[in-house]
Formats: C-alpha cells, structure tokens, sequence
C-alpha cells in the first residue's frame, strides 16, 4: 500500500514529521475512508446517535440540524432525479461546482465538491499536519478536526477564545512556527459568535509561512453580520473554506458540501479518498443555491425563534452567549452533564458541553413549537 504515495507525496510526508515507518499505516488509513475512526461525528455527541429508543415525539435540538429541511425546489430536484438514482449523473456534481462558483465568485477550479464538509475537514487534517506540523484550534471549538489530529500523531494546540468570544487570532498566529493547519469556525461552534473579518485577514497574513488557515463557514448563512472569506480563496492566498447544506438549507441528512481554496491546495485533500457523491444531495444543493431570497428568508425565521429563547432564558437569570447561528450556549450554573440527563428524561434532548465551560450546554434551534417545549422542560429541570 506504500505505492499510493509518489515520491513528491512521501517527501511532503516526512516534511510533515512522518518517519517511513508511517508510510504504511498512513496507506491503510488512505483506503478506510469513512470507516475511519475519528470520521463519524456521532463519537462526539451525547445525542441522538448514542440515545437508542427515543420516544417519538422527543425533542431533538442536539445536532444544529433545521428541522424546515430542503426548501421545496429542493424537494422536488431530489423527487425528480430519485428515479435515475442507478446511475452516476456526474454531470449533476459539475452543475453543482459550477453553481457554488458562480455564487463566491470564484473559478470552478477553486472547488471541489463533497458529501457535507466534515469530510473535506478531516482531509485538511490529514494532508497538512503531522507530527512535525501542529494543528491549532480555539477553545471552546468544534472538535472533529483534533481528534483527526490526534489519531495522526499531531500536536494539537489549544486557544482560549476571546473574553468577546471571539477567535484570538493574534495568539492563534503566534500559537506555533512549525503550525500545518489553524482552524477557525465562523460562526463558532458551540459559541455561535462571530470573528470579525479583519480578524481573519490578519490570521492569513500573520501565520506561520507554511501554515493553511481552514475556515468552516458552515454557519455563515445563518449569521447577518459575518462576511463569507471568498475573497481569500479568489485571492489565491493560503485559505481553505468549508461549506456544508446541513445548516441554513437543511440538507444534514442528503449530505452536499464543498471546499473552496486554491486549486493546489484543495488538490492535496483529493488523496484521501475518493468516490461519486449522493446525486439527490448535488441537485438539492444546486437547487437550493438558485433560490432568490431563501438565505435572508431562513436566517430571518431562524433568528427571530432564537431570540425568543434567549429572551426567555435571560429573564431568568441564565446567560446566553451572543450568538448569530442555530444554536446557544446557556451558563445553566451546574454542570451541564447533568442538565442535559435531567431535560433527556423530560424527552428533550439538547447538545453536549465542552471540558473548558462545563457549566455551559448548547442547545439547537428547533421549531417554535420544540422551543416552547423546551422552555417548559427546562423550566421545570432548573425550578424557574
């Protein structure tokens, strides 16, 4: 399995701290594509995946999924292309990098299509760090990509966010020489706040020289003061973004993502796995991005329930977290764990906590309707 790697492979491999004897269990990680063991996110939730026999009518606001699911013309690109599902329909996967394009502003060579994006995520992990190149992340952050790292044999370097939430870009670009990948969330996850794009454009210029800025705009859609980083990537500066379907155009179960960066970098993630992708996924997702009005109509709808939550929340005496995405994270004043057991045998299963703010819990947007039986559950767990 040594024979994957050509000769400008494995000296990018041992430039990345791999010794020779990694070659082959690099290979073997190269052929398991999604058996791989930091792949599936459900190893991180306390939710759903690791709840078995919930009862129907539970209230799932756990994963940030929309429960609006795929607007209609959406719907019916999937309805019509289902009966063609034996085929490949690569031309549908073209369609779709060429509509991605067309909205960033970017060439089609700058993207490369993906079911979702925590598979592109992990491919940034593992094409840019190793033992000799770091990955550096913020704390508290969305964690799939250090656990990636960590399987590798890459150091993982932890930054504090802001006092504002905020990513601290500063220390972030000082966090280490050696840095193969800095990994920003905009919005973050859990946090939901937004790093202004400043911020960004001062990480890009001020990273170690051999460092890819990784930028998930999963949540960007969702967010009316966050600016998309396109512009980087048509820049052709040393960016990598991430765009999923499964937030704002609620597509998490028909997987459509992308990445977007320079064609040389985003042909780096092209070596770890390959294979067609969903084609009801595809057609949604370019259905979805011709929709005139669909993102502020979403975002709009998202927010005002959102905020009807943290109003909610406030008056009682529970801090929320500025947030401009589809989920919150509430100080509920104990540990989080066990808040999160006590709303689960109300039949409301909310998101987990993170080791930095273990009295903290996030919870998902749902529905009107879900929030309010939320707000009853938590009512009645918190005696408020």
């Amino acid at each position: 399995m040594n024979d994957l790697f050509g000769p400008e492979s494995r000296q990018d491999l041992i430039r990345r701290g791999f010794s020779r004897r990694d070659f082959g269990r690099l290979a073997a990680l190269l052929t398991a594509g999604a058996a791989l063991p930091f792949y599936n996110e459900s190893t991180l939730a306390q939710g759903l995946s690791a709840l078995p026999n919930l009862p129907p009518d539970a209230v799932k606001i756990n994963a940030n999924e929309n429960p609006m699911g795929p607007c209609p013309e959406a719907a019916e690109a999937i309805h019509k292309v289902v009966s063609q599902g034996g085929r490949y329909l690569y031309n549908e996967t073209f369609g779709f990098v060429a509509a991605m394009a067309d909205v960033d502003g970017v060439s089609r060579e700058h993207v490369m299509p993906f079911a979702g994006s925590s598979d592109p995520l992990h491919r940034a992990v593992l094409a840019f760090t190793g033992p000799g190149k770091s990955y550096v992340v913020a704390d508290p952050g969305y964690e799939a990509g250090a656990r990636a790292a960590h399987f590798i044999g890459a150091k993982v370097i932890s930054v504090p966010l802001r006092k504002d939430y905020a990513h601290d870009v500063h220390a972030m670009a000082q966090a280490d020489p050696n840095a193969g990948l800095i990994y920003i969330c905009n919005p973050n996850n859990p946090t939901g706040s937004l790093t202004p794009k400043e911020d960004i454009e001062y990480l890009v210029a001020h990273k170690p020289k051999d460092a890819i800025v990784l930028l998930d705009e999963a949540y960007i859609h969702l967010s009316k003061s966050a600016e998309p980083a396109s512009a980087l990537v048509a820049a052709d500066k040393d960016v990598i973004i991430l765009r999923t379907f499964s937030k704002l155009f609620g597509m998490a179960g028909l997987r459509a993502g992308a990445a977007l960066g320079r064609p040389d970098l985003i042909a780096k993630l092209r070596n770890y796995s390959a294979g067609a992708l969903p084609v009801t996924g595809m057609v949604g997702a370019t259905a979805s991005l011709k929709v005139k009005g669909l993102v502020e109509e979403r975002r709009k709808a998202m927010a005002l329930i959102r905020e009807e939550t943290v109003e909610w929340l406030d008056k009682r005496g529970f801090a929320v977290v500025p947030s401009e995405a589809n989920m919150i994270l509430v100080d509920v004043r104990r540990p989080g764990r066990e808040v999160f057991q006590a709303l689960m045998k109300e039949k409301v299963i909310i998101g987990r906590t993170w080791p930095s703010m273990p009295n903290h819990v996030r919870v998902s947007i749902g529905t009107r309707e879900e929030m309010k039986k939320f707000r009853a559950a938590f009512g009645h767990v918190m005696n408020v």
